[in-house]
């Protein structure tokens, strides 16, 4: 049924259960996992010279994604650490992969997405392919 399952995380320890129905998904189809994580611009700072701002919270990304594939034996090459607003991102991320099926916790614990509104609903509500939130437990 699901050929490629996209896990969009904040990193956070309380989407690790989400990461492992991913992972149950994945091989229950015998399908492709791919983990993503986006990091927001900070407002103040926009796109302009992101990449310094943010240079030092890429590299902890990378660490902890890596450390989140090891864990779901998920490839280095199906990790994506991503810079920009995290709806497009991931929405952006599914349809290169082409990704089948987004799997995302119900809502963040962290930084913007407490002030913004609910990743999982806008992705949800924009995504071209099913997408499964999981409660966090």
């Amino acid at each position: 049924m699901y050929k490629h399952i996209l896990f969009a995380t904040d990193l956070a320890d309380e989407g690790k259960s989400t990461g492992r129905k991913a992972r149950q998904l994945a091989d229950t189809f015998t399908a492709d996992l791919s983990i993503i994580h986006v990091i927001e611009p900070i407002p103040a700072y926009g796109y302009m010279g992101i990449t310094d701002i943010a240079s030092p919270h890429i590299d902890e990304a990378k660490e902890a994604i890596a450390k989140f594939a090891e864990e779901f034996n998920v490839t280095p090459d199906h990790t994506h650490v991503k810079i920009g607003p995290t709806k497009t991102e991931i929405l952006a991320a599914a349809e290169g992969l082409g990704a089948d099926l987004i799997v995302l916790g119900s809502h963040g614990t962290h930084g913007l997405s407490l002030l913004l509104g609910s990743t999982a609903n806008a992705v949800l509500h924009g995504a071209k392919c099913d997408v499964l939130t999981v409660r966090f437990q």
